[in-house]
């Protein structure tokens, strides 16, 4: 028994195994990557740095998250979502003169697969990443572009970034 599909939706065997993820965009992807994308190179932080660096830093450069790693290993420790601390401060549950480690979110390591994103990884992956594919249906607003063998941070993508990219290719 074949099923037709309309449309130019990709549906496909998911990467991280389980149900096939169903594209919204594929047909203005065309085999475009991360690469494709341009994202600007990573700001990283460490954690002593003081919260009014991470300000000035995001804000200077039009970003909205900040990776914070280790100031010797330079291993990727967490992140700063700069709309987060905003509200953070406002609240007073920060000041600018704290380091940075008392609002950055810690990326938990143990017992926990992550999906690798490359400037190789496909946008539809990118895309599957953002709708929660990879973490068990959270959806994430942004990721940490590295290489393969995650040892540099490569940069940062945005579901906005993939958005912008979107409505620049034509159907």
């Amino acid at each position: 028994m074949s099923h037709a599909i309309k449309g130019s939706t990709h549906i496909g065997p998911s990467p991280l195994g389980g149900t096939p993820f169903v594209s919204k965009w594929s047909s203005r992807y065309r085999g475009a990557t991360v690469q494709d994308l341009e994202p600007p190179s990573a700001l990283s932080l460490n954690p002593s740095d003081p919260i009014s660096l991470a300000l000035i830093s995001a804000f200077e450069r039009d970003y909205t998250h900040l990776t914070i790693v280790d100031a010797d290993t330079r291993a990727l420790l967490g992140y700063i979502s700069i709309p987060v601390l905003q509200a953070q401060l406002d609240a007073g549950k920060v000041n600018q003169q704290d380091p940075v480690s008392k609002a950055m979110a810690h990326f938990e390591r143990r017992g926990r697969k992550y999906k690798v994103i490359t400037l190789a990884t496909t946008l539809e992956e990118l895309e599957e990443f953002f709708e929660g594919g990879a973490s068990g249906g959270q959806k994430q607003e942004f990721a940490v572009v590295t290489d393969e063998n995650r040892r540099f941070v490569l940069g940062v993508a945005t579901r906005s970034d993939l958005e912008e990219f979107v409505k620049r290719r034509p159907a």
